[in-house]
């Protein structure tokens, strides 16, 4: 209920107006490293330096023209570039609706093809993140068609909340692939997604014990630190070697926590955002966790 208030909040003209306004200075710098692919870089290089990988994610959704997908498609090869060329130890995640999903299938399959190409070529990789429910078929159809192209080049998000995502799984995973776990941040009706928490919370301990039982890299992506330990426990009896998984968080959160499990020994990367259109991403994050937007709600009551 807590998140299905903030984000219908978020898209009030009048609650944007005033987070749009004073978001970066008054606390959605905690979440996005900076508005340019230097600033973004620059922290990359300090989460290296604390043993953490990274994945940049270039801010922006659903863009209303073919030219604005080119650019989207056009500012990743730039990022993998910098990356190839920087000595930062990551990888790159994007939005297909950034880059024209919302337009046209085939136009996203074609940007987004020749971004997966390009880090092919310079031995990196491509995450495909899930969007709201509407575009999941039309992701994955895109992730087949890009892992055959260039297997190990390219992975693809996974979302607990979601029914179906455990038929998605094993259709997936043969043979095995790339995916990354999350719980889900977008606003879905009851009838596509389970609306108590404690079901997407047992059903995404589920997924990642599916995963890694089918032979997949599993990134488990959560901030739950009661589900970190339950996973923890399990690859631990169950002798699963610390290179077929790693533990995944978004930039701003919990970060001491990460530090701790890369000194254990555990892989582990952080999702580092970045760009101007950072005002969807940020009401995300509000909506997933009351200490998020009650520490938002100080920092404008203070300003």
């Amino acid at each position: 209920m807590f998140r299905e208030v903030v984000l219908g909040l978020g898209n009030n003209a009048a609650v944007s107006g005033v987070l749009k306004q004073y978001g970066m200075r008054l606390g959605a710098s905690r979440f996005v490293a900076g508005q340019t692919l230097a600033e973004a870089l620059a922290v990359s290089r300090d989460l290296n330096r604390r043993g953490i990988k990274v994945t940049l994610d270039h801010l922006g959704e659903s863009v209303t023209e073919p030219a604005a997908a080119a650019a989207a498609r056009d500012s990743y090869l730039e990022m993998l570039q910098a990356l190839h060329g920087s000595g930062v130890e990551g990888n790159v995640s994007l939005k297909p609706t950034m880059l024209g999903l919302a337009l046209d299938a085939q136009l996203a399959r074609s940007n987004i093809g020749q971004v997966v190409d390009r880090a092919a070529d310079l031995n990196n990789f491509v995450r495909i993140d899930m969007e709201d429910s509407p575009y999941t078929t039309a992701t994955l159809d895109i992730f087949r068609e890009l892992w055959e192209r260039h297997p190990g080049a390219v992975g693809v998000v996974l979302q607990a909340y979601l029914y179906r995502t455990r038929d998605d799984l094993a259709a997936l995973s043969i043979p095995p692939k790339n995916f990354r776990i999350v719980k889900g941040a977008y606003r879905e009706p009851p009838d596509r997604a389970f609306p108590a928490k404690p079901d997407v919370d047992e059903n995404c301990f589920g997924l990642v014990e599916q995963s890694l039982q089918a032979g997949n890299y599993t990134a488990v992506a959560t901030h739950d630190e009661s589900l970190i330990e339950r996973v923890v426990n399990w690859v631990e009896r169950q002798g699963t070697a610390r290179t077929r998984f790693e533990f995944q968080m978004l930039y701003g959160i919990k970060l001491p926590l990460l530090e701790q499990l890369a000194r254990n020994g555990y892989t582990t990367r952080v999702y580092v955002p970045f760009g101007q259109d950072w005002y969807a991403y940020f009401v995300r994050r509000l909506a997933e966790r009351p200490a998020n937007l009650l520490f938002f709600a100080r920092a404008l009551l203070t300003r």
